[in-house]
């Protein structure tokens, strides 16, 4: 049984390659950078993947935290990806900076659950994208 997660619609006209995306109630631009033949006005398809995945790993980290009311004061998490020519597929690196007075026993367990959040488990699982056009 499939269950609707989130929806985005994009739309481009004619100018290269600016999009207008809305998702959630909320807008935004994407673009390509200039030297794609973008107009550099917005992130680029990548920097929103990799923008997504940090963005869980903070909300979630902090979501952890105050449940446990442990004196997690912010969190900076840094997402790169890598093209990776020996398996011919992506590497992302994700650096996750706890701040705060932690224990080790707490630092430990919240860089067990930077691992847990949701997108991460959708580009670490299974993905298929069924495309139909109209």
């Amino acid at each position: 049984m499939e269950k609707i997660v989130e929806q985005a619609v994009a739309v481009i006209g004619m100018e290269k390659y600016t999009s207008n995306v809305v998702s959630a109630g909320h807008e935004l631009l994407a673009d390509e950078p200039m030297e794609l033949g973008g107009a550099d006005k917005g992130m680029n398809p990548f920097s929103l993947l990799a923008a997504s995945l940090a963005t869980c790993t903070t909300s979630t980290l902090r979501m952890y935290a105050d449940r446990k009311q442990w004196p997690l004061e912010g969190v900076e998490v840094k997402v790169t990806l890598k093209r990776n020519d020996v398996f011919q597929g992506m590497l992302i690196d994700k650096e996750v900076h706890l701040k705060g007075i932690l224990s080790p026993e707490q630092k430990a367990r919240l860089l067990d659950i930077a691992e847990k959040c949701p997108v991460q488990k959708v580009l670490t699982g299974e993905i298929k994208v069924n495309t139909v056009a109209f």
